[in-house]
């Protein structure tokens, strides 16, 4: 089972991913962090994206393609989150996994009130010692200022989770999103999810959705 995620930050699709993978076994492709490790292995591929990212200018369509074939080609199953964003990688990546006689088989849309996503991503905070996520609103730590789970006092906030940059990325991201799920809708891939709920009632969803015991 081949599948992509599409969801607005903060929508929970990371988390939804990496239960997926752990129930059935498939390959999370994350273009972000793929990117990084390219850059940071200083593959072919990495040294020419990075050329690019120290410039500050983006990595062209075909360049991400170039590197998701090389991670697909030898996997049986994989869930892409983060990739594609517009109508045009939709449209590259279907072409790019045909001429390696691999598809897409089902894309999930997770759906989250804007109001909910503010709350959900300016709530947002993060140990820096082990990583443990938590929010103000909805997952404080117990003891406050002080992570549960290691016990260190160096909790913080990412410098882009404020409420303009937010809103201003959420009306980018709708726009192409609403494209993406119409070209999917139109090739009858797409199924949608109330992302609200808490995350194990989601992943519920998730699995009945997608036809796994």
């Amino acid at each position: 089972m081949n599948l992509i995620f599409l969801g607005p930050p903060g929508s929970g699709k990371g988390t939804q991913s990496s239960k997926l993978a752990d129930l059935i076994g498939l390959d999370v492709i994350a273009t972000g962090n793929i990117l990084r490790d390219e850059i940071k292995n200083s593959s072919k591929l990495g040294v020419i994206a990075k050329s690019y990212v120290e410039k500050g200018d983006l990595v062209p369509d075909d360049l991400i393609l170039n590197i998701i074939k090389n991670k697909v080609k030898n996997i049986n199953s994989f869930l892409l989150d983060g990739f594609p964003r517009n109508i045009n990688q939709a449209i590259e990546l279907e072409r790019m996994l045909s001429s390696i006689e691999k598809k897409i088989d089902c894309v999930v849309n997770f759906e989250v009130p804007d109001d909910i996503l503010v709350k959900r991503i300016l709530g947002r905070y993060v140990c820096k010692e082990c990583k443990e996520v938590y929010n103000s609103f909805f997952k404080d730590t117990k003891q406050k200022n002080i992570c549960d789970i290691c016990g260190s006092n160096q909790l913080e906030k990412r410098i882009d989770d404020n409420e303009e940059t937010l809103r201003n990325r959420m009306k980018v991201f709708h726009k192409s999103n609403n494209e993406l799920c119409d070209f999917y809708k139109k090739n009858n891939l797409l199924i949608s999810i109330n992302a609200i709920e808490n995350e194990n009632f989601i992943f519920d969803k998730l699995k009945k959705l997608l036809k796994i015991n």
